[in-house]
């Protein structure tokens, strides 16, 4: 977590270097009124709160909670996207989560302040306050995309008033959440996995980050083909895009615009290993002679994905000059 202090007062300052000997490796920068001149404190200018805003993972204000409301007011946009920020009080007594408190991690960020500096968290998500299941909350915890923010929203609500059903690809430990119970059917409900499954008239689905794609391709390839050739081997296979944690591929391939420029565009990390590094994966694969005399490997796309894998789900699989395959890290469902 890369988080950023501001205080505006010396009490705050004060209370803001407590917080940063809590948090010693999060805290990248410290700001205060520049009249205070606090060594260690860069000077605070307006300018800086968009900048923060936009590349930090967390703001801490240290000082009242209208201060940092009127800050961070021109700069919120979404709750899948906004960082978390925590108000604490110029004594250091409550520590408040103010905005992304379950995807940005805000709530669990004010508790852990709070422990460590003896204070008091002020928490005030229904689903928290009432020892509810937060899908929001365990899907950031547990690096899950979610289908629908809207269809997120709706089922904690429903979550608030009753039980909602829960399934999964995954075993499903037990207990299981507060609010939640196992079923399959119903007009509302929670599909945990990698699979585009809809079982629930209105399906939220969590989506694991857990589908590595390997990928090898002629030279001078298209992004419209890479994307296109990935898309179409998840929607033949019933898989999530949203699952995918990268694409890999040899590092032969490392300066490949088109290959690069996909990437770069659906948000995928990209890595490259050698062809050593391919030729030592473990395991039965499709062999290419002709891959093999351009590469110094038998198979680029089914060994890229597999290595640090636990499981080939897709086999090497071609579409106009691309060819894909997709493994699966080691995941699991965890509650509690």
């Amino acid at each position: 977590m890369r988080a950023v202090l501001f205080a505006y007062s010396r009490g705050g300052c004060a209370t803001a270097r407590r917080v940063l000997e809590a948090l010693p490796e999060e805290v990248w920068m410290c700001y205060t009124m520049p009249r205070f001149e606090e060594p260690g404190f860069l000077p605070l200018d307006r300018a800086i709160y968009g900048v923060c805003f936009s590349s930090m993972d967390a703001l801490i204000f240290v000082g009242a909670c209208g201060i940092a409301v009127r800050e961070i007011a021109p700069y919120v946009k979404s709750k899948k996207t906004d960082p978390a920020v925590v108000c604490i009080d110029e004594a250091g007594q409550f520590v408040i989560p103010l905005l992304s408190g379950h995807i940005g991690g805000a709530n669990a960020l004010a508790v852990e302040l709070a422990e460590k500096l003896g204070a008091t968290a002020v928490v005030t998500t229904a689903t928290d306050v009432r020892g509810k299941f937060s899908v929001d909350a365990w899907a950031a915890r547990h690096g899950c995309a979610i289908s629908d923010m809207g269809l997120a929203k709706a089922v904690s609500a429903a979550i608030l008033e009753g039980d909602v059903p829960l399934c999964s690809q995954f075993y499903l430990p037990v207990p299981l959440p507060e609010g939640t119970f196992a079923g399959e059917t119903g007009p509302l409900g929670i599909f945990i996995g990698w699979h585009v499954r809809t079982p629930f008239a209105r399906t939220l689905r969590l989506i694991p980050h857990v589908l590595r794609v390997g990928v090898g391709c002629r030279r001078g390839i298209s992004a419209e083909a890479v994307v296109r050739a990935v898309q179409t081997v998840f929607a033949e296979n019933g898989l999530d895009t949203a699952a995918i944690c990268g694409i890999y591929s040899i590092d032969l391939k490392q300066d490949e615009s088109g290959l690069l420029a996909a990437c770069e565009k659906n948000n995928w990390p990209v890595h490259f290993y050698t062809a050593q590094q391919l030729r030592d994966v473990a395991g039965d694969f499709t062999p290419s002679d002709f891959v093999r005399s351009v590469t110094g490997v038998d198979n680029v796309c089914e060994r890229a994905a597999l290595l640090d894998a636990e499981k080939l789900i897709v086999q090497k699989t071609a579409r106009d000059g691309v060819t894909v395959a997709v493994a699966a890290e080691h995941w699991e469902v965890r509650f509690g």
